[in-house]
This record gives C-alpha cells, structure tokens and sequence, in this order.
C-alpha cells in the first residue's frame, strides 16, 4: 500500500471510491473508473482530474488494463431491493450487471475486492455470495452520518468491523435550525398504513425508483397525539423529489418533503396545515458524508440522482483502512 495500488471501479458515479480511498489514506497510483452518466462523469472528473474514465462496464476488458490491486463497485440494485419491482438477478436488465462485476473479477484477479448493495431478498444474496466466495457484512450508515442507510458489503478486505457509532444526528447536518419533534412518511410510502415517525436521522438517500423518503427536519408538533420520532437518524430521499410539492407527493405516495413549520393551507407546498422545504444539496452531501458542494457544478436535480446512487463516504472508507491490515 506505501508503493501505492491500482484500483478499478465499476459503476463508478460521482466517484465516492476516490473519496473514501483519500480519507482511508490510501495512495492511489492509477484509478480506473467504469460509468455511463454524463454528469457524474463530470462531477468525478471536477473532484479527481486524473480518474481514467473507462466508458461502460460492457466495453471494459481485464486484459487492456494494468495490474489491478483493488476491486470496487455498487452494482445497480433497483431489480433487487425491495422497494424495487423484484426482477432479480438475471431478468433484471439493470441488476443484472453484477454479472459483469464478477466477470472482471475473474479476468483482473485484484488482490481485494469490495461490492455493496441493498438488502435483498435471501435467494439473490446467496447467488452474489456464492459467485464472490464471501459472507456479507451488514453496515447501517447510521452510524458515521445522520442517515438511516443499512446496506451489504461483499468483500475480501481483512478484519472487516462495524465503524464505531458518531452519535452524528439529522440536526448536526443542517443548514438552519431545527427542533423536535421531526416528522417523515406522512404520505403512507410503501402501502404502510400510518405515518412513520423517527429523530434526527434521515432516511436512506435514494435515486428515484428505488421509492422511499428523504429526511425531514424537527417540527414543533404532533400529529395525531403521537411523537413524532425515533432515534435520530432520518429516512429515504427519492432522486426525483426534487420537482415534488406536498399534495403531489401525498398524491403520488412518496415521502418526499421535509415539514417545517405551520402554514397557510392556500399555499401549494401546504398540506394539512404543515409546511414543507426540500432538502438542501449540500445536506444531502453531508448525509452521504461528502465534502459540502463536491457535487456542484450541475442542476439539483442530477446532485440529488447522483447521491442517492452513491457509497456512504464513511462507511467505505472505514472498510478500507483495512486494506493497510493486508499489506
């Protein structure tokens, strides 16, 4: 690792990798980087000039590559997870680009190997332990941001633990103030039946079909006599909440706004007397513990894309420090 490593990163989005490896203080000799959007290219490329762009996975052959030291990579999930539609692992056009993770795997036989995904259904995530020879490790990111985010680790990276909790909460992220109580999933998401309540930690960031809520801030209020909180930690943001008012999203059943305070029931970001605000992009940033405004440069809409598909900084680069255990 003092010599420096090679590293090859599939799927690579606005480039978290380069993030969590720099905060792992690990030294990157060459970093290869396999992507299709347009934007986070460039958000990539603005943080990390030298990223060697690869173009899609398809084209990617382990034979026209140096020496890989490092495997990384979060493979679609949307046929996965289960706020996806269940296609699974081989109809699922998207998820189904595992397959190519596990064939450059083979072909660059790297010396550690890293791939993060959603929870699943049990049957898929036996097939990827099965192709990738390792057990799962199950990381919530709740534990080094204010962000509910559980999620699996495949990896062959040594003395693999769970981080050591921050105590960081959805207040500590905002941009202005904020008190309790705080409210998210008035909407009834996911067929549930009734709000769900949590504190100050926000929801899983999300990209926009993979459904869900984004965080809400801490609203002075009560609904239905009940206290609206639990634990800190924030729910879900949708990539696409960005265009969302309240009665759409009420509409559409997606948690998509943040209550702030009481307002007039003529105003069309109104619903049931509660005021709404959509979350900043640089809290969203913070939430995935990236640096505040590394993904500037492009519209809101494409930063909050972006973020939702992305590693939790953190959580990665906590895995990597392992990577010195293996020198």
């Amino acid at each position: 690792m003092k010599k420096g490593i090679n590293v090859l990163s599939l799927f690579d989005g606005l480039s978290c990798g380069n993030v969590a490896l720099e905060r792992a203080g690990i030294k990157v000799n060459n970093y290869y980087a396999s992507e299709v959007d347009k934007w986070a290219i460039q958000i990539a490329n603005k943080n990390y000039p030298d990223i060697i762009q690869l173009g899609d996975v398809l084209g990617v052959k382990g034979k026209d590559l140096p020496k890989i030291d490092l495997l990384i990579g979060g493979s679609p999930c949307q046929d996965l997870s289960f706020a996806g539609k269940g296609k699974g692992l081989i109809k699922g056009d998207r998820s189904s680009l595992f397959y190519q993770y596990v064939r450059l795997l083979k072909e660059c036989k790297p010396k550690y190997f890293l791939l993060e995904n959603v929870r699943m259904k049990q049957e898929y995530q036996d097939i990827i332990s099965d192709l990738l020879g390792v057990q799962p490790v199950k990381i919530n990111s709740s534990l080094v941001s204010a962000q509910n985010r559980v999620r699996l680790y495949w990896t062959n990276i040594p003395n693999i633990t769970q981080p050591e909790d921050k105590g960081i909460l959805l207040k500590d992220i905002l941009l202005d103030d904020a008190e309790e109580p705080m409210l998210s999933n008035i909407y009834g998401g996911f067929k549930e039946k009734k709000p769900r309540v949590h504190t100050d930690k926000s929801v899983t960031i999300r990209a926009a079909s993979g459904g869900g809520a984004i965080p809400s801030i801490k609203l002075k209020q009560h609904i239905n006599n009940e206290s609206v909180t639990k634990q800190g930690k924030s729910y879900a943001l949708t990539a696409s909440y960005y265009k969302a008012v309240a009665w759409n999203s009420v509409q559409k059943k997606q948690r998509t706004m943040i209550p702030v305070e009481l307002s007039d029931k003529k105003d069309p970001n109104t619903y049931n007397g509660i005021k709404y605000r959509l979350l900043n992009p640089i809290e969203v940033e913070r939430l995935q513990t990236i640096p505040d405004g590394y993904t500037s440069g492009v519209s809101n809409t494409q930063r909050f894309r972006m973020l939702g598909n992305s590693f939790t900084a953190s959580v990665i680069a906590h895995l990597f420090k392992g990577l010195k255990d293996g020198e």
